[in-house]
């Protein structure tokens, strides 16, 4: 890429559709193209189409989506597949039909079988059975990558497809109800920090274990990719290292401060028990992550405190 063409960030006010407008800034491109919900209806397939024929951008990073944690996932299943379909579709086929030179498209870990072999690698697409609680979500992640492949097959573009591990940091969707784990325990130890209670109860049983990646990582790992013209296969994209729930609360209570006692309540759903994504075909290519987990919490919280107005 060019510092001078043209790059559309779809869904650039998300975790990680802002995470690459400013990895894209900080290295010095000049020409980055973001488009609001108000200015842009991904969902509406003709203003996407009219959209791209007018703005012609080179490159497309494809991080819109509708995404949420456990509940969110299971509660609004019909919202998850409808609107992650229809984005995607859209936007993959405008690529098309406007001659974008490469796109990158991202998918998710929960594409992979429930009881999917550890750690994952990308082989394990499409082997068994998803996990129940998110499998609509899923399944149009899967649809996204099935199209970028069907369309470099058949249309000889130039559509790639990275699959991130469990992301966090600034911009994230700290809301108790429909965030994933990792902001939510950081909004939830806040609240009970400020408010000076003694406990804090936790959804399951704190035994699953989760792969967590800085955004600023993605980020990094996303314009990699996009650099590596014609390479197509899908990659994973991870820390290569995971934690228990209960590891990771003690994680969050270190960087809020909060000494209270954690109730787990296990009336609630775990999910999936582990996922480790195995990163070795991207290490090979020559990327791996630099922020680790303690570091990265803190520096979150930081900027959720500031978000809010609050001191830390």
């Amino acid at each position: 890429m060019d510092k001078t063409d043209k790059i559309y960030v779809a869904g650039h006010r998300g975790l990680v559709g802002s995470a690459i407008v400013r990895a894209l800034r900080n290295e010095g491109y000049t020409n980055v193209l973001c488009r609001t919900h108000v200015e842009l209806n991904l969902a509406n397939q003709q203003r996407v189409n009219d959209f791209f024929a007018k703005e012609k951008p080179a490159y497309v990073f494809l991080a819109a989506a509708k995404v949420g944690g456990i509940h969110a996932n299971n509660v609004y299943r019909g919202e998850f597949i409808y609107q992650n379909l229809i984005i995607q579709a859209n936007v993959i086929e405008a690529a098309r039909l406007a001659g974008v030179k490469r796109l990158l498209f991202l998918g998710s870990s929960c594409i992979y079988p429930r009881e999917c072999p550890q750690p994952m690698k990308e082989e394990y697409l499409l082997t068994g059975p998803l996990e129940q609680t998110n499998e609509p979500y899923a399944v149009a992640k899967i649809a996204g990558i099935k199209q970028c492949e069907s369309y470099n097959r058949q249309y000889g573009t130039d559509f790639a497809t990275v699959m991130p591990t469990n992301l966090y940091g600034p911009n994230d969707n700290f809301d108790l109800q429909n965030s994933h784990v990792l902001p939510a325990l950081i909004r939830k130890v806040h609240e009970a920090k400020m408010s000076g209670a003694k406990q804090v109860v936790v959804w399951g049983t704190g035994a699953p274990k989760r792969e967590f990646l800085h955004v600023d990582d993605m980020a990094s790992a996303c314009l990699f990719m996009m650099k590596k013209t014609g390479y197509t296969e899908m990659v994973n994209i991870g820390s290569g290292q995971e934690v228990s729930i209960k590891e990771l609360i003690t994680l969050v209570c270190e960087a809020v401060g909060y000494t209270g006692e954690i109730v787990y309540d296990a009336s609630k759903p775990d999910g999936t028990m582990r996922k480790l994504l195995d990163t070795s075909r991207l290490e090979n290519l020559g990327w791996r992550a630099q922020i680790n987990l303690r570091m990265g919490i803190s520096h979150t919280y930081q900027w959720f405190c500031e978000s809010m107005g609050v001191s830390a």
